[in-house]
């Protein structure tokens, strides 16, 4: 613990996911300082968890206070707010920023900051908090001692009737695939290898998105190939699964892991050491232990997200 006691640590945003960030930074003995814009959602945060919130947003914070007074800044704001932030967080001097995916509403906001970041000189590192799994540290070693993923395949259905109801504003709904399923996306290419080829098909529609299915299909970098569908009009829910010459992992729901055995049709659960998903929102405590002790392995820089952003893009739209 001694790796993360006092150290000062900037939270922009009091959002939900806010909240959750901030669970993790008390348990880490930081020292946290926690920015928001509204009022409203302010005394959420302060009832919810008892700390103080500076109002007025991060332009109002930053002309009175130093980002060099932090040792680390996290970015937890709406996903509209994303790129805004960091570009003002970066004008201020930060350089070692962990922004919440997907990092910015599109491709060209996402590649403005990758940018920037460069031009700076700055560390800006996307928050896919499910490479933290321990689902997925464990489903690695499996796949090490295998000797590898030969193919994967998986799904990002998003239920179509619940994200209507919610109050997403129109331009995040436009590019729910990036702004949501790309949750489960990068997890299956974290795992599985950067895809080198890829054909895409879409179609469908939605009142708020352009396309309600997709399908498609590709190899990485490793000369695995891969498979994905998605109806979201439909049934379904998000799942990966990995194959081995030895092994079928499977990840139904994301947070768990199943395994088949080659020769045998029977399903059986893996035992994971998962307690810090149950007592935080899974993959946060491993995922903040990482970034603020600069170990940053498994974790994906804002330009590698500019380069995937455009494959997400045709993943949305089709080739």
């Amino acid at each position: 613990m001694s790796d993360y006691l006092n150290k000062k640590v900037l939270l922009v945003g009091a959002t939900r996911m806010a909240m959750e960030y901030y669970k993790v930074l008390q348990a880490l003995d930081c020292n946290t300082t926690v920015v928001g814009r509204g009022q409203k959602n302010a005394d959420e945060f302060s009832a919810q968890t008892k700390a103080p919130v500076y109002v007025g947003g991060v332009e109002k914070f930053l002309a009175e206070k130093s980002v060099a007074d932090f040792d680390a800044v996290l970015v937890a704001v709406g996903v509209e707010q994303l790129a805004p932030v960091a570009r003002q967080l970066l004008v201020a001097g930060a350089k070692h920023i962990l922004l919440e995916k997907p990092g910015g509403l599109d491709s060209q906001e996402i590649q403005a900051l990758a940018d920037m970041a460069n031009a700076k000189k700055a560390q800006v590192l996307v928050a896919y908090n499910r490479r933290f799994y321990a689902s997925v540290l464990k489903a690695e070693e499996i796949i090490k001692a295998d000797g590898g993923v030969k193919s994967f395949v998986f799904e990002f259905t998003e239920w179509a009737q619940a994200v209507s109801k919610t109050d997403r504003k129109p331009e995040v709904l436009a590019h729910w695939l990036l702004d949501n399923s790309t949750h489960v996306i990068d997890m299956a290419f974290f795992l599985g290898g950067k895809p080198l080829e890829i054909k895409c098909f879409s179609a469908g529609n939605l009142n708020w998105h352009e396309h309600s299915m997709f399908y498609g299909a590709g190899s990485t970098e490793n000369q695995t190939f891969f498979s994905y569908q998605a109806n979201w009009d439909a049934p379904g829910r998000w799942v990966v699964e990995i194959i081995t010459d030895q092994h079928r992992l499977i990840f139904k729901p994301l947070e768990e892991l199943q395994i088949q055995v080659k020769g045998s049709v029977e399903v059986k659960p893996v035992e994971i050491d998962n307690s810090l998903d149950l007592n935080f929102k899974p993959g946060l405590y491993r995922q903040l232990q990482a970034f603020l002790t600069g170990d940053d392995r498994r974790f994906k820089t804002i330009a590698q997200q500019a380069q995937m952003s455009l494959i997400y893009e045709q993943m949305a739209k089709g080739n």
